[in-house]
């Protein structure tokens, strides 16, 4: 058979990089906001972030914001008011470039679009929208989202922070825990019970009675803004709740939107572990030749790029459902168990191929499988992502 008549002949080269050919999915419009992504987060970030996460802190915070809404990435899938109005896919790969730099970098741009923008979009005035969106597009207020409380993780039917009426204003009682980006933020969405059920309100973070101390000694997320918000008898104006939201629906649709972009995330972060144990393995040796020649450690590497891409192409093949339109909450859930899951995987066995040095901050294997603990149980834990799939799946509700 000549080499012009065998089918193989014509075939592209395998790419270690993309073993399934995923790239060949994606327009060029997509992967310009990829490498726009890529490209900032090696200047800006990978150079310094072992060293912000050893000291435990994310320095020049705000400056960071501004830079992120230069190139459109802060509440990117989002239309007008100064958003990019960019595709979910093309939002899912900036997620992913993000967070193959730190889960934390990730999170700020994630609470700031997904959660605190995306709130106000989808279920806020006019005047809302106006005042605050176009600023937070750029990096100029950063935003929080006030859901989780000390005592209400997982149900949030059972939110203890309190609105009560004072004549035409509001007052807002409580506490929220572990709320990223809250002692910088200047705008705050917070979800509280009222008369009327669950509401969400736009909080100016200079309101009297508002405080956000920040949280420590954290061994996750450290290069990562986290607080906790104190409310304690704001007073707010009719106008400060978001009209187009009332009982649990409002937060859980944010909470979604939120998690698709975890979905990506945690592939960027796997990508980082696993790209970082084909280098080592290649170079290391041992017994007179490199590791990556042994059996046991092919067999890590492949197992690791399989999951790995298997996660990337169904953060894809989600994405492209959001786009449509016909993206279903259990959908997500089926991608942040399954991606969150099999990346603290690769992320474990990345360590195993390091060796001693995978505990090392001259590496990011330690650092982004720390930083996964937290994103395995922050916006639904396993637990309750196995529940929503279950119910689906069976039809009979599990969680009381």
């Amino acid at each position: 058979m000549s080499a012009s008549s065998n089918p193989s002949s014509k075939l592209p080269p395998f790419d270690p990089a993309d073993p399934l050919g995923i790239d060949d999915l994606l327009e060029p419009e997509d992967r310009a906001v990829r490498e726009t992504v890529r490209d900032w987060a090696a200047d800006r970030v990978l150079p310094y972030v072992a060293d912000w996460y050893e000291r435990g802190e994310l320095p020049g915070i705000r400056e960071l914001a501004r830079e992120l809404g230069g190139i459109g990435a802060l509440g990117m899938s989002l239309d007008g008011y100064g958003c990019a109005g960019a595709s979910a896919v093309q939002y899912g790969l900036a997620c992913l470039e993000l967070e193959a730099a730190d889960s934390g970098i990730r999170s700020l741009v994630s609470v700031q679009g997904s959660l605190a923008m995306y709130a106000i979009h989808r279920f806020g005035s006019e005047e809302q929208k106006q005042r605050w969106l176009p600023r937070m597009a750029a990096g100029e207020v950063i935003g929080c989202f006030g859901l989780t409380e000390p005592d209400q993780g997982s149900d949030p039917a059972s939110l203890r922070t309190r609105a009560r009426r004072d004549g035409s204003d509001w007052i807002l009682d409580g506490r929220k825990m572990w709320i990223t980006n809250g002692s910088v933020a200047g705008v705050a969405v917070v979800w509280a019970q009222t008369d009327d059920g669950l509401r969400g309100f736009v909080v100016p973070t200079d309101a009297p009675g508002f405080s956000a101390p920040e949280i420590k000694h954290k061994w996750s997320l450290r290069a990562s803004v986290t607080s906790e918000l104190v409310l304690d008898g704001v007073r707010l104006p009719a106008d400060a709740v978001l009209p187009g939201a009332t009982g649990l629906r409002g937060p859980l649709s944010c909470l979604s939107h939120a998690r698709y972009g975890i979905v990506w995330g945690a592939m960027g972060a796997a990508r980082s572990c696993f790209e970082t144990a084909v280098d080592y393995a290649r170079t290391r040796e041992q017994f007179g030749r490199p590791i990556g020649g042994f059996q046991l450690t092919q067999a890590k590497l492949a197992d690791m790029a399989v999951e790995l891409h298997k996660g990337i192409l169904l953060a894809h093949h989600l994405g492209r459902r959001m786009d449509a339109g016909r993206l279903r909450p259990e959908q997500v859930s089926f991608g942040k168990l399954n991606n969150v899951r099999e990346a603290i995987e690769i992320c474990r066995t990345s360590r195993t191929v390091l060796g001693a040095n995978g505990i090392s901050l001259e590496y990011p294997v330690m650092r982004h499988a720390t930083n996964l603990e937290s994103v395995l149980t922050y916006e639904g834990t396993v637990e309750m992502h196995q529940l929503v799939l279950g119910k689906a799946l069976t039809g009979l509700d599990a969680f009381r």
